[in-house]
């Protein structure tokens, strides 16, 4: 049920938000006559988001049972993977935005929009739902954490029935708008607005475009985001030139040339992001120290109550709680006040101490809070995925 809730509120996260508005959009155009098409999308939309669980979830459980120190988001730790990600949501924003609206020779080919939200197509919401899941990966909701955590501690059969249903919940909305239709009719009416509306939804593409690059830059350092950038402005490019490529001639085959050069670099900036290892230096401010378990091990010798932040760069969920509660005043004032050690842990590049710490907590995500109260013999305390100010506060005043 936790993670049946946790995929439910999945769908309110800026990266699959959009994703889901793709559809709805599609289901606004269907009349009442075609209830039996509107069902076979949500049937094909759902297996896409299981199917994708299932082979996450499954390549999870075997990696661990070979010994690999992994946890959820694991294909996020690799640079590669965030890159091939930002230019599939880079190339989406595009299309939205209208680059994409080819016509004559190319309008068999058609656009990726209309392959994701295409009334007459069950793949096109077949792969909608594996990109639902690929952008919901990089966020932890409520309820998430304590399922997975569960989900990893128990046999094969018992953790891939949690991780089916947190997909099923990812669904769930898209689903009951399609076997619902009092749902749908509470959708706007069909017009010129879907155009606008489309347009608007690529900015949070872009968006998180943007925020993967800067992922990136925790990977791969300022020279692979250089590389990043550039692949960027050459598939833009290389779309361009395949809408003004003229039907036959010398310009049609120098076009295919630069084409398939700039494809060729494309490629290498995957490679590129892949190989580069350099990281920036930790961000060490005044009120927190790093992370690592001689650092925890020393802290806890003390009196002094301590507080441990997992988190990654790629984790949306960990950025919002350092922007709304961490990182606020109110809140480093009371661990000044409380004399509280602060350690922040940085899973964004795979750290096998960091994923001992997550399973010791059965939590195979983060973020993870926990706080130790610094008197010998009492357990630690996990706080709550969302955190606020009054949560941090109520916290330290139980201490």
């Amino acid at each position: 049920l936790f993670a049946l809730f946790g995929g439910i509120i999945l769908n309110l996260m800026p990266c699959v938000f959009p994703v889901l508005s793709m559809k709805a959009l599609s289901l606004i155009n269907l009349g009442e006559k075609e209830e039996s098409k509107a069902r076979g999308y949500g049937i094909s939309y759902t297996l896409g988001i299981l199917i994708s669980f299932a082979m996450i979830g499954g390549t999870l459980l075997l990696l661990k049972s070979g010994g690999a120190q992994i946890g959820w988001g694991f294909q996020l730790q690799n640079p590669m993977v965030i890159t091939i990600l930002a230019y599939m949501i880079f190339m989406i924003g595009l299309n939205l935005a209208g680059l994409f609206e080819f016509s004559g020779r190319l309008g068999k080919i058609g656009n990726i929009t209309q392959k994701l939200s295409d009334q007459s197509g069950h793949k096109g919401a077949f792969f909608t739902g594996i990109l639902a899941t690929v952008v919901a990966t990089p966020c932890t909701a409520p309820f998430m954490g304590a399922a997975l955590g569960f989900a990893l501690t128990q046999p094969a059969i018992i953790s891939m029935i949690v991780f089916l249903a947190l997909g099923l919940g990812l669904a769930l909305p898209y689903l009951a708008l399609c076997f619902i239709p009092a749902l749908r009719s509470k959708l706007p009416k069909p017009g010129a607005w879907m155009l606008t509306f489309k347009q608007f939804l690529s900015f949070p593409m872009f968006i998180t475009a943007a925020w993967l690059v800067w992922v990136l830059s925790q990977q791969a350092g300022s020279f692979g985001v250089l590389m990043a950038l550039i692949g960027m402005v050459l598939i833009a490019f290389m779309i361009w030139i395949y809408k003004v490529l003229p039907a036959k001639g010398v310009g049609r085959t120098l076009g295919i040339i630069l084409i398939i050069l700039s494809a060729l670099f494309v490629a290498g900036t995957l490679a590129t992001s892949k190989t580069m290892t350099e990281l920036n230096a930790p961000n060490a401010t005044a009120n927190w120290s790093e992370f690592t378990p001689q650092t925890l091990k020393t802290a806890l010798e003390g009196d002094n109550p301590v507080f441990t932040n997992m988190t990654a760069a790629w984790c949306i969920t960990c950025l919002a709680n350092e922007q709304t509660t961490l990182g606020t005043e109110t809140v480093q004032q009371a661990m000044a006040e409380y004399d509280v050690t602060y350690l922040k842990g940085d899973w964004t590049n795979e750290d096998p101490e960091i994923t001992q710490i997550l399973n010791a907590f059965d939590r195979p995500s983060v973020p993870l809070y926990v706080l130790y109260s610094g008197e010998p013999g009492s357990e630690p305390r996990i706080l709550p995925q969302i955190l606020t100010p009054s949560i941090m506060l109520e916290a330290f005043a139980e201490l």
